[in-house]
C-alpha cells in the first residue's frame, strides 16, 4: 500500500512488513507520545546523533519532525512496530519498538541512507533491528518489477566510536568505505550528553563544549545486493524467526 501522498519524500513510500516487524510512516499524533514517554529518560540513545535528546512531545515534534524530517524531501521517518507483541495504542498489529529513516536520499543519484536509528531499550538485542533494516534494504535495492525502488546505493553513517552500530551494519552486509575526520560538530555536545571521537580539540577552539565526531561510512550497493546481499539479509531474518520459535534471542 502506497501512502506517500501526504509525505514530502522524493520516492514513493509504503508500509513494509514481514511476520515480525512492520515499518510504517511515523505519525506525530499516534507515535510521538509513546516514543517520548520512553526516550525522554534515556538521553544516551541520542548520544551519537546530531540532533536530540528531546524531553517533551512538543520539543520532539517541533524540533525534529517538523524542522528536520518533514522539510527534507530526502528523508522519511518510519515507526518500527514489533508484530510479535500484542496490539497497542501505537498500532493495531503490535507495539512501538523504535524509529528508523531513509535520509540523504536522491532520485537523481538513485541513493539513500538508513539513519536516525533508535531501538527502544526493551527491543534491543532482539529481532527488531535486523528485520527493520532488512525491510528497508529490500525496498531500496530490489528492482521495481519486484516491488522495490531500484536504487544503486544505500549508505550507513555512524560515529567512529559507536562500535555496536558498525558491527550491526557489517553483519547486515554493509562494507566499510572509510572515515570522515572531524565530520560533525555537536554544538553544546557536553551538555546534550553527546559522545565525541576522543581527539584533541583544535588549537584556537572556541570551547570544549562543542564536541567533534569522526564518521564511519559504510555502503550496501546494488551489486552487493545481487552478489549475495539479498540472500544474506533474508537468511538473517529467517534465522531470527527460527531462534524465536526455539525461545532464544539474537545477541549479535
Amino acid at each position: 500500500m502506497t501512502v506517500s501522498k501526504d509525505l514530502n519524500f522524493c520516492f514513493p513510500v509504503r508500509e513494509l512488513s514481514n511476520e515480525r516487524v512492520k515499518m510504517t510512516p511515523f505519525k506525530a499524533s499516534i507515535h510521538s507520545s509513546p516514543f517520548i514517554s520512553i526516550v525522554s529518560a534515556r538521553p544516551e540513545l541520542w548520544a551519537h546523533m546530531p540532533t536530540g535528546p528531546f524531553q517533551t512531545v512538543q520539543d520532539f515534534d517541533t524540533n525534529f519532525l517538523e524542522a528536520v524530517v518533514h522539510r527534507d524531501p530526502g528523508m522519511v521517518l518510519f515507526a518500527i512496530i514489533d508484530k510479535t507483541k500484542p496490539p497497542s495504542g501505537a498500532d493495531g498489529e503490535g507495539e512501538l519498538a523504535g524509529m528508523m529513516s531513509y535520509t540523504g536520499s536522491s532520485s537523481v543519484n538513485l541513493c539513500t541512507e538508513i539513519g536516525f536509528i533508535i531501538i527502544l531499550p526493551q527491543y534491543q538485542r532482539t529481532h527488531v533491528n535486523s528485520n527493520a533494516v532488512g525491510l528497508l534494504l529490500q525496498y531500496a535495492l530490489e528492482v521495481p518489477s519486484q516491488g522495490g525502488l531500484g536504487l544503486r546505493r544505500v549508505q550507513w553513517q555512524c560515529s567512529s566510536v559507536n562500535a555496536p552500530s558498525i558491527r550491526a551494519a557489517e553483519r547486515l552486509g554493509f562494507t566499510k568505505e572509510g572515515i570522515l575526520k572531524w565530520h560533525r560538530v555537536f554544538q553544546g555536545g557536553k551538555d546534550r550528553s553527546k559522545v565525541h571521537s576522543g581527539r584533541e580539540f583544535p588549537r584556537g577552539s572556541l570551547g570544549e563544549q562543542d564536541y567533534g565526531r569522526d564518521t564511519v561510512v559504510l555502503s550496501h550497493c546494488w551489486d552487493d545486493w545481487e552478489q549475495g546481499g539479498r540472500e544474506k539479509i533474508q537468511a538473517i531474518m529467517d534465522r531470527q524467526h527460527t531462534r524465536e520459535l526455539h525461545g532464544t534471542l539474537d545477541l549479535a
